[in-house]
């Protein structure tokens, strides 16, 4: 009899309810400031973007918050979701490191972004909207809000950063089997677009720029609302999911972590994975949070914590988060849904308070983590999750080298079953590793010297 390599959850076990980590965190996120008045954001302030729902949500400070039971019902499509030991990877590394990974590919749209997907549509369509503008990089989001919004029967439209517009093809086609109408960003369809293009015509886009273009459609039509995929606190409150399904799962199994491990961008998938052990490790428990970015947009490890706007057209409240400012455009890497200048004010200020640390990888070596995990379990990962692999064989060869023992837990957010191309330029061995542009920092950090400033900030870049 082999030993136990898969741990399920039955039906009656899916979470009923969010955890809401602001309840437990040591430190408030600073607040969401109005550009124009430098005064905290009010619900009035955000209406014209959300539904009240989702307004009271991202303010919340109660721990624990009902899942609809409409919203119960389409996750029960396919949560709870499996969480693996990965026995053959740690046999392939010859680590003492057992190895423990929450798989989230097996959704409709192949990543963990539909648990805030549908949610988001679920209230939208309470609210009377008829109609959804969002942005996506990789295609995981923008395909994830294609489907929430075909089953509530709204329309979506989605701006995609133009290099993986072209990258990526079967993303679009999996939105517009949804009923997603797909537009490459910066388009000729809004006035930042018009604006971003006219600078320059030969623009990779950003999702930040996407951002604008997507707020820009919400803002001036009174059927649609603004989605984010990431960032907010009540897209981070959604994904919790993950996580306490993780935290049952790994009892079944018989273990804890002694590290957890996310990919980080915007930070939905990060603290999907890892915020119900951060109320573990804030209640005592000894364990180790690692955020894990791309080496050429590593904003946690060396961004400013700053007062920003959340998208290049200054469209959005100014946030209180660890960014590159708002104007970088990162490197054209694989991994699009990393691609953002800053990250979560919640996962900025958990950094800040010591509480989880961070980590930041080039593409190639990321790519080469995935190719050795396919190797060995069989499943092909998305790029953007080959950041946490990476770090997890770090961790267990770093454990094989003190010849001590270490459970490690990572999310392995989605699959990468449509991003082969990348693979492709892999294996030709033609993938460009990814550095920071330090100039297009230093620029788009000048450009936010005079924003508000948060309590915490330096004016320094953070080294970890």
């Amino acid at each position: 009899m082999s030993e136990k390599t898969c741990f399920t959850l039955d039906h009656s076990e899916l979470p009923k309810q969010w955890y809401n980590v602001a309840a437990d965190m040591p430190n408030p996120a600073q607040p969401p400031l109005h550009p124009g008045t430098g005064q905290p954001v009010g619900p009035d302030d955000l209406a014209p973007l959300f539904p009240m729902d989702l307004i009271l949500q991202e303010v919340s400070q109660e721990r624990w918050i009902d899942i609809p039971p409409e919203v119960l019902d389409i996750y029960s499509m396919w949560r709870p979701t499996p969480l693996y030991r990965a026995r053959r990877l740690e046999k392939a590394l010859g680590t003492p490191a057992k190895i423990y990974y929450k798989y989230e590919g097996g959704s409709p749209a192949g990543s963990h972004k539909p648990n805030t997907a549908v949610p988001q549509a679920y209230y939208n369509k309470k609210a009377g909207i008829k109609k959804i503008a969002t942005e996506t990089g990789a295609g995981q989001w923008g395909s994830a809000l294609s489907f929430a919004a075909q089953m509530f029967g709204l329309e979506a439209l989605v701006y995609m950063v133009k290099v993986s517009y072209y990258q990526k093809p079967y993303r679009r086609s999996m939105m517009q089997c949804w009923g997603g109408k797909v537009l490459a960003s910066p388009s000729d369809t809004t006035q930042i677009g018009k604006k971003i293009l006219a600078q320059n015509p030969d623009s990779p886009g950003s999702l930040g720029i996407a951002i604008s273009e997507a707020v820009e459609v919400a803002a001036s039509n009174s059927d649609t609302n603004y989605s984010l995929g990431s960032v907010l606190s009540h897209v981070l409150l959604h994904q919790s999911v993950i996580g306490l399904e993780a935290e049952k799962q790994m009892k079944l199994a018989g273990d804890y972590p002694d590290v957890v491990i996310g990919c980080c961008g915007g930070g939905s998938n990060f603290a999907g994975i890892s915020n119900a052990f951060v109320k573990n490790k804030i209640a005592g428990k000894d364990t180790r949070i690692v955020a894990v970015e791309p080496a050429s947009c590593p904003t946690l490890t060396k961004g400013i914590y700053s007062y920003d706007f959340g998208d290049t057209g200054q469209m959005t409240p100014l946030l209180a988060a660890h960014t590159l400012g708002h104007d970088f455009v990162p490197p054209s890497i694989h991994a699009g849904g990393l691609r953002y200048h800053s990250v979560a004010s919640q996962t900025s200020q958990l950094m800040l308070d010591g509480i989880i640390e961070a980590a930041a990888y080039p593409q190639v070596e990321c790519f080469e983590a995935a190719v050795t995990f396919c190797r060995a379990e069989g499943i092909i990962p998305a790029p953007e999750s080959s950041h946490a692999i990476r770090q997890a064989i770090v961790e267990a060869m770093k454990a094989k080298e003190e010849g001590k023992e270490r459970t490690i837990l990572f999310n392995l957010s989605g699959h990468g079953h449509f991003d082969m191309t990348a693979y492709d330029h892999y294996f030709a061995g033609d993938l460009v590793d990814d550095h920071m542009d330090e100039a297009g920092v230093e620029k788009a950090l000048a450009a936010i010297a005079q924003l508000p400033k948060p309590a915490g900030y330096t004016g320094k870049p953070t080294r970890v």
